[in-house]
């Protein structure tokens, strides 16, 4: 069996195709990442047009990348939500289309149940490592991204149970936001972990959030505690400026906060 996914969640643009359910055959990814930098975060608006331009370029590579036809394709799978609105639109109203098209099932996708099944995939003939072997089920999947934290118990691929997530902030988010307030570039993850190596992550103590539901995050408290933090080490009060701050800080006071953030950071998760 063949399925074509589409993905079309936030900022990129994808089409993939999988064969018999654990090989990858394509993987086509276009991104607006370069458009977005200057924003310093993602437009919506600007995503979806650009999704719009990409949609049918990548996914005439997809297929020519898998070296098969709509005669082949036995049903396309597309994201559904979460993500923004707009480039949702973009994805379902394409694979809706061709699905009346070529007369293919349409099986909607919540993306972030898929972030544990694309650990199904374990063949490829395309430059990806891929697990060797499926997960083995009942198995416990921890979710992170720019817009999701969460830790999910899974009897099997279709059959879960969210045990913990975040109350505020995904901590890709806290990422992000910490690094505007250090002047990094966008996106702020790889810029903080960069950094960091050259920082020391016990300089600063900051807070880990402490839930009620001990299984549930919260990174809103560690970025604030960042920009206090920030204010502080440049002799400033809460009243000044989050979008000032970076010019008064020193390169190796910017190091020093990245490493102590993601320190604390990843040891809440993985406490």
């Amino acid at each position: 069996m063949y399925i074509l996914g589409v993905e079309t969640s936030c900022d990129e643009t994808s089409v993939g195709i999988v064969r018999g359910g654990n090989e990858l055959l394509s993987n086509v990814v276009a991104t607006s990442m370069g458009m977005q930098v200057e924003y310093g975060g993602i437009v919506p608006e600007v995503a979806a047009r650009a999704q719009i331009e990409y949609m049918i370029p990548v996914l005439d590579e997809a297929l020519t990348q898998a070296g098969v036809n709509w005669g082949e394709i036995d049903a396309i799978a597309v994201t559904y939500g979460p993500g923004l609105g707009g480039s949702l639109l973009v994805g379902v109203m394409t694979a809706k289309t061709l699905s009346q098209i070529h007369n293919k099932p349409l099986i909607p996708v919540n993306h972030v149940q898929a972030h544990l099944g694309a650990n199904l995939l374990t063949k490829t003939s395309l430059n990806l490592s891929l697990p060797t072997t499926p997960p083995d089920f009942p198995a416990l999947g921890l979710i992170v991204s720019g817009g999701h934290t969460q830790i999910v118990y899974y009897d099997s691929p279709l059959k879960y149970k969210v045990l913990g997530q975040t109350r505020d902030d995904a901590v890709g988010e806290a990422f992000d936001k910490v690094a505007k307030i250090l002047g990094l570039t966008y996106p702020g993850g790889p810029s903080i972990s960069k950094l960091a190596k050259q920082g020391d992550q016990r300089a600063y103590q900051l807070p880990k959030s402490r839930l009620e539901n001990p299984y549930d995050f919260s990174f809103s408290g560690l970025k604030t505690a960042v920009l206090r933090l920030s204010q502080s080490v440049i002799g400033k009060d809460f009243t000044f400026p989050s979008f000032l701050i970076a010019q008064h800080l020193s390169d190796q006071q910017k190091a020093d906060i990245s490493a102590s953030f993601e320190y604390t950071a990843i040891e809440t998760i993985l406490d």
